[in-house]
């Protein structure tokens, strides 16, 4: 009977001793990036393609890159009609260069929009093993600044239009950019 108590409280001691591992699953919502759709100026219910987008985050050497699976510049450009891109979390702003027909051998072809994009933070608790994610509000006054590069160039993307104030998740298009 000792022995079987013994046993018994041995396991009960080594058992409780165990914790949970502290792994974040992937499918854990965290930190949401930006979704830009693009749409048609003449036609504004319509999605239209970008044609060699190259998204460059204020600072950053290289581009965002969009196809992993590619070698060189061609992974940092993008021929859809919806992107998704990272605000950053430790700033009340973030500043992108979009560069429409990027590498075109002709470079009258080639059309540059800067956009500064204004919010507020808000870091919420996720979980111990994932920390925290950050969410974004755009700022209701002056949610983005835009120009085009040069100035003395007309900007390709004619319209911005906020859909989404608050950026919380990625199912849903937060901006509107129509050319």
């Amino acid at each position: 009977m000792k022995k079987i108590l013994s046993i018994l409280l041995l396991v009960i001691v080594t058992s409780s001793s165990c914790e949970k591992d502290d792994i974040c699953d992937a499918n854990t919502p965290t930190t949401p990036r930006l979704v830009i759709d693009f749409y048609n100026i003449t036609t504004p219910s319509v999605k239209k393609n970008v044609t060699n987008l190259k998204v460059v985050g204020d600072g950053m050497k290289e581009g965002i890159v969009f196809n992993s699976s590619a070698t060189g510049d061609d992974q940092y450009l993008t021929n859809g009609t919806s992107i998704s891109i990272p605000l950053k979390t430790d700033a009340n702003s973030t500043k992108f260069s979009f560069t429409l027909n990027s590498g075109n051998p002709n470079p009258t072809l080639i059309d540059i929009d800067e956009v500064t994009f204004n919010y507020t933070r808000e870091n919420v608790f996720v979980s111990r093993a994932c920390g925290f994610k950050t969410l974004f509000t755009f700022d209701p006054t002056n949610p983005y600044i835009h120009s085009a590069v040069p100035s003395t160039k007309t900007k390709w993307m004619r319209v911005i239009s906020i859909e989404k104030s608050n950026i919380a998740n990625e199912n849903e298009t937060h901006v509107k950019i129509f050319f």
